[in-house]
């Protein structure tokens, strides 16, 4: 497949191993409409935006992270209260909503990296819940 991948203005994330993934990479690819912009996270791109995630330390700053994936990679993050009640940050729903492209990995990397911000800011998970309506 690599003989006919489309020349592209921006270094794209390398195939998985056979059988490793769902993305559906090729058929990303091999669509001329395409949004291919979930394909510039690169693996090195990756580890940097996980280890920006990490730092966050306030809400706001978490949603112009979430705006940013948005606007640049087409990554939609969602965050919000479980469907039981919310004791810790696992009470939490922390998803990426579904989209070609977008790795196995980066969907439980992405998430696991959030969860790890917000076990360290508890500010944050309480402005979450807060928007919610969860605190009044």
């Amino acid at each position: 497949m690599s003989s006919t991948l489309p020349a592209l203005p921006f270094p794209i994330r390398t195939e998985c191993p056979p059988g490793a993934c769902s993305c559906e990479r090729e058929i990303l690819l091999s669509d001329p409409n395409a949004d291919l912009r979930v394909l510039r996270l690169t693996r090195e791109e990756e580890k940097r935006l996980v280890a920006r995630i990490e730092n966050i330390s306030s809400y706001a700053d978490l949603r112009h992270i979430e705006k940013r994936m948005a606007e640049q990679l087409g990554i939609v993050l969602q965050i919000a209260p479980g469907a039981r009640e919310v004791r810790t940050v696992r009470g939490l729903s922390i998803q990426l909503s579904e989209q070609r492209g977008l790795c196995r990995k980066i969907r439980q990397s992405i998430p696991a990296a959030v969860r790890r911000c917000l076990e360290k800011n508890p500010d944050i998970v309480f402005a979450i819940l807060n928007e919610h309506d969860l605190l009044g």
